[in-house]
């Protein structure tokens, strides 16, 4: 999902997460009726965004598919397709009224249909029947939808949402749900044409046919060339065209391979926007054009960090030579004691700086998967409650502040101390030292290669070389992306731990993250831990029901949102502590950027599928100008003001909604 969405490729995905933007004619362009160039790193496997769980999807139709709401640029929820809702007063029922005269565009831009309910029930039944990788959302959410989907009942008109009348869409919740509107905003929850997706058959959503889908957004996908170009044009008939203010959007694929690339295009009036890399060799000629333009992004919902694979079948990009290393690092890798040694051993600070350099490096370190202040329990954080709950684990945790933008897991003597516990336990099994782990990680990706390298030599330097090697696996984008973000099964995971998984919440709530990493959602347990199945032996041994339950009792407590926030920071202090998920920067943003843009022009949101504001074009506009550091701190002081009176009116405002 972008979804919560599965992310791929770290360094490469850290260059588009928030990159780069460009206007045809520079010196034009403080003018409506530019170019905004931009850059994507992965390929879509599908444009079917109802399908597709993957950020390579979502990202793409962001800005061509509407739903019922989206948000402004203070991150309230605001009517899109749906001009106003209801929500019943026991929190179950959500009733949209949808605007009139809404139509679907093909990519020619010839009006196809208009926009109505039945849509909706039609984009649901879709993902249900396609088994989407993104039903986690909301198949526990929808009356009658996880029986449908299990085939319980064979009936999709006995699931929870129904179109009343041609404009009335409602949905009918198990359970009441405060972030539920925020689920809208995701692509699972958006509409289809049903005469069209029959039409198209198992055609529809092809991935390099923008003419396979159709089109009810500010944007219309003009062309899709595979490692290449994406296009798109404005929708001429767009229904709030006036916040559209660029005509073209070109999107050009990067490989990460020449990260100067993008500082020499801001510089030469090419780019309206420049994500730079201090570490480059350009850097400093850029810094001094620009010394006053210079400023650091805020880090954002996403998180970005090392997958474990806990039963890898695959040995075909690895360094290891025989069965007993295969064996050894399987017997390693299943030791908690083991993988608490790699997290505490692992230099964060130094890895993010590969990218945003050494200045801001902490800025944007995550210690929790759970952002440490993504929800608010009274003046607690959640952090400080996955604080509390973590304590009692072991003392390796005691006064570990878990707070983000400050590296307080990286401790060497504690990895020493946790890696002396392993070794002892895992030379009684009969476990040969060292330990290799084989990292995978694209060719042409320079600064993903720093990082790695980076980790590389913390952890052998903590560790001892002698006791674990990191074993670098450079291969092509392709190949990385086979055997990791589009893997098709758990098997085809060939490595022992990667850096390329992330995760985008889909709604304000700790489960949007937690609960993708429950043994029953196979999708996320293949892409992040390398296994498959709520009965794999290998989950079994790390203690994964144990999350389960910890998880699902957080799940099921749905009347007392501080009770849940509590029982969530319990099964988050679980996952730290096993070491499974090990976090390590939160994205995009921390970095330093150069800009054309007006700063904050565009819609603010961090979780749902267009929750990326630089993959969301509506509403970006020109600044007329390279923004000052000034300027944008100017603006951002005010933007924050604004944001919160905003918001607190919108909680205000909710009530009204309440029928």
């Amino acid at each position: 999902m972008k979804k919560s969405k599965v992310l791929a490729l770290a360094g490469v995905a850290l260059l588009s997460a928030g990159l780069l933007a460009a206007c045809s004619g520079g010196s034009d362009s403080s003018k409506e009726g530019s170019t905004y160039s931009y850059v994507y790193a992965t390929d879509p496997e599908t444009l079917d965004y109802l399908a597709s769980g993957k950020a390579s999807t979502h990202d793409l139709v962001a800005s061509a598919i509407d739903g019922l709401l989206e948000n402004d640029k203070y991150g309230n929820l605001i009517p899109s397709l749906a001009e106003d809702w209801t929500v019943s007063k026991d929190g179950l029922t959500y009733t949209y009224t949808l605007r009139k005269g809404v139509n679907w565009y093909t990519s020619d831009g010839e009006e196809y249909a208009e926009v109505k309910a039945q849509d909706f029930v039609a984009g649901l039944k879709h993902a249900a029947d396609g088994k989407s990788e993104a039903l986690i959302l909301v198949q526990n959410s929808v009356k009658g939808l996880d029986d449908y989907v299990t085939g319980k009942t064979k009936d999709f008109s006995e699931v929870g949402v129904k179109a009343l009348d041609d404009y009335t869409v409602q949905y009918t919740l198990n359970n009441p749900e405060p972030y539920w509107n925020a689920k809208t905003t995701s692509a699972t929850l958006f509409p289809v044409n049903e005469e069209f997706l029959k039409a198209k058959g198992d055609k529809f959503g092809q991935a390099t046919d923008p003419s396979s889908i159709l089109y009810n957004g500010p944007y219309i996908i003009k062309s899709l060339v595979s490692k290449s170009t994406i296009e798109y044009a404005k929708n001429e008939n767009y229904w709030d065209k006036d916040n559209v203010h660029f005509d073209n959007v070109k999107m050009t694929y990067f490989d990460g391979q020449d990260v100067d690339t993008l500082g020499r295009g801001f510089s030469d009036g090419n780019f309206i926007v420049a994500r730079l890399f201090p570490n480059s060799s350009n850097y400093s000629t850029v810094a001094e054009k620009f010394k006053e333009n210079i400023y650091y992004t805020q880090p954002q919902a996403t998180t970005f960090g090392i997958g474990i694979n806990i039963d890898r079948q695959n040995y075909n990009h690895s360094s290891k030579t025989t069965d007993e290393q295969k064996s050894s690092t399987k017997k390693a890798i299943l030791n908690k004691d083991f993988r608490q040694a790699l997290s505490f051993a692992l230099d964060r600070k130094a890895f993010v700086a590969q990218v945003n350099g050494e200045e801001a490096a902490e800025l944007s370190v995550r210690n929790l998967f759970v952002p440490s202040n993504f929800v608010q329990v009274g003046d607690k954080s959640f952090g400080d409650l996955v604080e509390e709950k973590i304590a009692s684990y072991g003392d390796e945790w005691k006064d570990v502040k878990l707070a983000d933008s400050k590296d307080s897991i990286y401790n060497p003597e504690k990895a020493k101390a946790e890696f002396a516990k392993a070794k002892e336990a895992l030379q009684a099994e009969g476990v040969q030292f060292p330990i290799h782990l084989d990292v995978p990680v694209a060719e042409t990706d320079k600064t993903g290669i720093l990082q790695i390298q980076s980790l590389k030599q913390s952890i052998e330097k903590n560790l001892g070389s002698e006791n674990v090697v990191i074993d670098i696996q450079q291969m092509s984008q392709d190949e990385l992306l086979n055997i990791t973000y589009y893997a098709a099964t758990a098997a085809a995971q060939d490595w022992d731990i990667s850096t390329s998984v992330g995760w985008t919440p889909d709604y304000p709530d700790p489960s949007t993250y937690l609960d993708i990493l429950k043994t029953t959602e196979q999708e996320y347990s293949k892409t992040y831990l390398g296994y498959e199945g709520a009965d794999n032996a290998a989950a079994k041994q790390v203690g994964l029901q144990e999350y389960d339950k910890l998880a699902n009792e957080a799940g099921a407590e749905v009347l007392d949102t501080m009770s849940r926030y509590e029982k969530y920071a319990a099964a988050q202090a679980w996952l730290t502590d096993s070491s499974l998920i090990i976090p390590i920067q939160g994205a995009p943003g921390g970095a330093p950027q150069l800009s054309r843009l007006k700063p904050f022009s565009g819609a603010y949101a961090e979780t749902g599928s267009k929750a990326h504001s630089t993959d969301y074009y509506k509403y970006r506009q020109p600044n007329g100008g390279v923004v000052t550091k000034k300027e944008y701190d100017e603006a951002r002081e005010k933007w924050l003001k604004e944001k919160a009176e905003s918001n607190a009116k919108y909680q205000e405002d909710l009530a009204k909604h309440v029928k």
